[in-house]
């Protein structure tokens, strides 16, 4: 049975946004269980689908990869719409197996940062998420995909100090405090040589730099304090943003208070767009992808322009 029609803005970036209607027959969810600060997820799934008189498919997530795996299944049956429940990573990971395919995605953010719902000006809360997909106006915004191997990103990804943060932020802490969880991460964190030489290949041309953070961004949220690494970021330019942050982490946490009320921020980065970057360095560097931590460097990655159709707010 087709779940009810949803007038949706197909994005056009030449001429206004057209006003279409469109309606989904075949409507898969991917939620990650274990996402987040851990609400009782899958008692409300339940409640949420019925007040929308949404009839859909769920599948549940259990290790790293079977975001991306899921959304390949959803598609191989025939879904016309894609929604994710979860974090960053899940996100990233379902977008990755809806790339290039033009099933949309929907996005009900649960995880402890949700930068990209934020991004987007898509709600934190699950009710609104589920009737800015199921009930209100809405647009498809085409967003591009970052791509380290076989990994994809739609934030950022990074190698140094914030990666190294990542990495050592344990579960049990985001799920307790929340974003706040990171700074035991950053305090844990300082135990490791921050400062590397890194090593950049821009689109072939080749730059050496030292600093404590290399940023390949494809989005320049930081998070629900309104930060952001550039104005010049977007996720829909065809381009990765790469960015050298070359202070200390004391020194750095006192730019990104003064960065909420003053632009010092941006004048303390070094700022190249490229479609690809190699990233090497003289000791190896701790990297994620999305919030999820992927290995160490060295690393290369590529941009895939448009790759997901995202619904967002008109």
């Amino acid at each position: 049975m087709p779940c009810k029609v949803v007038r949706i803005f197909l994005e056009n970036r030449r001429t206004q946004a057209v006003l279409m209607t469109q309606t989904f027959d075949r409507v898969y969810v991917i939620v990650n269980p274990v996402a987040g600060s851990r609400r009782p997820v899958l008692a409300r799934l339940p409640r949420l689908f019925e007040e929308r008189g949404v009839q859909c498919a769920v599948s549940l997530t259990q290790r790293s990869g079977d975001g991306e795996r899921l959304a390949q299944v959803a598609v191989a049956g025939g879904a016309d719409l894609v929604v994710v429940l979860g974090g960053d990573g899940t996100i990233a990971e379902v977008a990755s197996g809806l790339a290039s395919t033009g099933v949309p995605l929907g996005i009900v953010p649960g995880g402890t940062a949700n930068i990209l719902a934020v991004e987007l000006g898509i709600p934190t809360h699950w009710g609104k998420a589920f009737d800015l997909i199921f009930e209100s106006e809405h647009r498809l915004r085409s967003l591009d995909m970052g791509r380290i191997g076989k990994r994809s990103f739609l934030i950022r990804a990074s190698a140094g100090y914030e990666a190294a943060i990542i990495a050592k932020t344990r579960q049990p802490f985001k799920n307790r405090l929340g974003p706040w969880g990171y700074g035991i991460g950053a305090v844990r964190a300082l135990n490791a040589r921050l400062r590397a030489r890194f090593r950049l290949r821009l689109d072939g041309k080749v730059c050496e730099i030292s600093g404590f953070n290399v940023f390949i961004a494809n989005a320049g949220s930081i998070g629900r304090l309104g930060l952001v690494l550039s104005s010049r970021i977007r996720p829909d330019d065809g381009l990765l943003d790469v960015i050298l942050l070359d202070f200390a982490p004391p020194s750095m946490l006192r730019m990104l208070a003064s960065a909420i009320r003053f632009d010092t921020w941006a004048r303390a980065l070094q700022h190249w767009q490229v479609r690809e970057v190699t990233i090497e360095a003289d000791s190896p560097q701790a990297v994620h992808a999305d919030g999820e931590a992927i290995g160490r460097t060295p690393l290369t990655a590529t941009v895939l322009p448009g790759a997901v159709e995202v619904i967002v707010p008109t």
